[in-house]
Parts: structure tokens; sequence; C-alpha cells
């Protein structure tokens, strides 16, 4: 079979699966479209995700759903004040042999040890157990009384964020937030959605979900999202926009070094490349191109740009820079190629 029919295969293959996909979330998730795509492509691109959203907007039943759907398994985690690393990550427990009385530690897994993880309101916890997600979001890995221990493929992270509680919470740090690929905001629904909304959750009946997709078919989609190629065009206009959020940079608006205290690092680079894949090989197009970069620059770019004292005065927000940015930074002309 020739690299163009395997290609084309495989496009057939992703938006079929997409499209049963989406039509069992809808029968839990009303609307929301938005949402649920940039979490395919976050698992797609083998990532992780930070959800943002009021109370109530079902954060957690989407992340439950989509996991029934993808028949993986999926553990939540409540992160609390009081909640400790060994919670998340395991332990060594000291275990006794009946037989032969004689002792050793043996590592019991914690919920780490999943395919996809929610940890719900994780801004609730320190620091330090914060800081335990850090390996295995980088590494796919833990490591725990001098011993590494690798996790289930594929593994997924999606944290919860409520943003408008913010007495007890600890701020994410920077290398924290920046290991998620997206922080998605999960807005109120519109009109129509909401009324859907009440009709389908106060009568009797409960939607039964099929499993569309295995960790298996998804660690091969990973793999497809891989094989797409991009051209030259798209990665530099993508490594562009990352540069030109950098204050000190030479390459950034005046309106970024008036505002901006610290920009994006090389991975918004490398999630804008692979969420550009994963978006064109979703909606069934084996090229990816500039619009599909300026898609997924928000979502990428909000939670890596950090704005000083006087966007904060003058109530300028992340978004509002990233808004202007987009309109600044235009595509490489050919003079670009000279």
């Amino acid at each position: 079979m020739s690299d163009i029919a395997l290609k084309t295969e495989h496009l057939v293959e992703v938006g079929h699966r997409v499209k049963i996909l989406f039509q069992e979330m809808h029968k839990i998730i009303i609307g929301q479209d938005e949402v649920i795509e940039q979490m395919l492509v976050a698992m797609l691109c083998r990532a992780h995700c930070v959800v943002v959203g009021a109370p109530g907007l079902a954060k957690t039943l989407m992340v439950r759903t989509l996991a029934d759907i993808c028949a993986m398994q999926f553990k939540r985690v409540q992160f609390t004040p009081d909640l400790m690393p060994s919670d998340i990550i395991g332990a060594d427990i000291l275990e006794e042999d009946a037989a032969s009385r004689r002792r050793s530690f043996v590592f019991n897994k914690g919920p780490i040890f999943t395919n996809l993880l929610l940890a719900d309101e994780i801004n609730r916890t320190p620091p330090k157990t914060q800081a335990a997600l850090l390996e295995a979001m980088q590494e796919y890995a833990v490591t725990t009384g001098g011993t590494r221990y690798e996790l289930p493929l594929p593994f997924f992270v999606l944290a919860t964020q409520n943003p408008i509680e913010q007495e007890g919470t600890y701020p994410l740090p920077e290398a924290q937030l920046d290991r998620f690929m997206f922080e998605v905001w999960i807005d109120y629904p519109g009109e129509k959605d909401e009324e859907e909304i009440v009709r389908q959750t106060t009568k009797e009946s409960v939607a039964q979900l099929r499993h569309v997709i295995t960790g298996k078919d998804i660690l091969r989609l990973q793999q497809i999202v891989r094989q797409t190629p991009v051209s030259d065009h798209v990665i530099k206009y993508a490594t562009r926009l990352v540069r030109a959020t950098r204050p000190r940079g030479d390459k950034a608006p005046d309106f970024i070094k008036q505002y901006v205290t610290w920009g994006c690092g090389p991975r918004a680079a490398q999630f804008l490349i692979l969420g550009a894949k994963a978006q064109a090989i979703l909606q069934g197009r084996p090229n990816v191109s500039c619009v599909d970069v300026r898609a997924l620059v928000p979502p990428i770019f909000r939670h890596r740009m950090f704005t000083n004292f006087a966007a904060d005065a003058e109530g300028i927000t992340p978004m509002d820079l990233i808004q202007r940015l987009m309109e600044t930074i235009k595509e490489p002309g050919q003079k670009d190629y000279q």
C-alpha cells in the first residue's frame, strides 16, 4: 500500500471515529464542542489540559464521559490542602509474609497509575503535592524510594480549577503550568443549550454510552499525528509567534515589552505544531496550515504569558495581548526565505 493510500485510510478512519465520539459525548454533554475538541487534540498529542470554569459546568462529568467512551481506566483525585504526594504516587508499605514471617517493603501504587487522571481542583493543594505530578506529566513515570515505575500508556492528566474561589488556594507554579498543553476555558452554555441541559438532566432515563475507541487506538493515533508532515512555513510562523511574546527579545512588539513580564518558552511552539497536526487530522485534512496554528494560540499562550503591574493597572489581560499579537504578527513572506 502506498504512503498516500495509507494516509487517506488513516484520515477516513480518524474522521469516522471522531464523528462517533462526538455523538456519544453529546448523549451526556450538551454543546461545548470546542472544549471537547481541545481535549481530544491534547490527548492525540500525548499532552495534558488544565480546565478552568465556574462550578456546575460539568467539568468532572465531561472527563468521566470521555474516559467511558474511550474505554480507558479512569481515576479521580480530589485535591485538598492535606493531600500528600504519597496519596497520589503511592508508597512503600511494610508487609509480612504469613509463612516465613519475613518482612519486606512493597510498593502500593497510587491513583496516578491509570490512563486518565482527573486532578480535581488542583489549586487547592500545596505546591509540594502539586509537584508530585511533574515527573509523571513529563516522563510518564514516577520515582519513589529510588525505584522508577513506568505509567500505563496512554496517560493523560486533566486538572480542573475554579476561577472564582481563591480562598485557601495555591496558584500553580509556572513550571507546572508549562507542562499543560492547553488552558481550556469552559463558559456558561447558550440559552438553547441550557434549556436542553435542564430537559435532559431532570428526567429519569440515563443515556447508555458505547466504547468508541480503546487505549491501543489512541496510541496508534498519537503515532499518526507525529508522522503527519508540516511545512517549514508553518513552523516558522509558529516560532515567530512564540518569540514575539518575550519582552526582552528583539522581535517583540512594543506592547509586549510594555505589558509582559515573561513570555512563552519553546514548549509553546512545540505544542502549536503538534496541536495543529492533531487538529488537521481530526478535521480530515492531510495538510497543516497557519490557520490551524492561529486557532490554538489562545489556549496555549494564555497560561504562559504573565502580565506586569502596568497591564494589571490598566485592566489589560493576557487574552487582550494575545488577540493583538495575532493581528500584529503576520505569516512569513517571500523575503523571509531569501
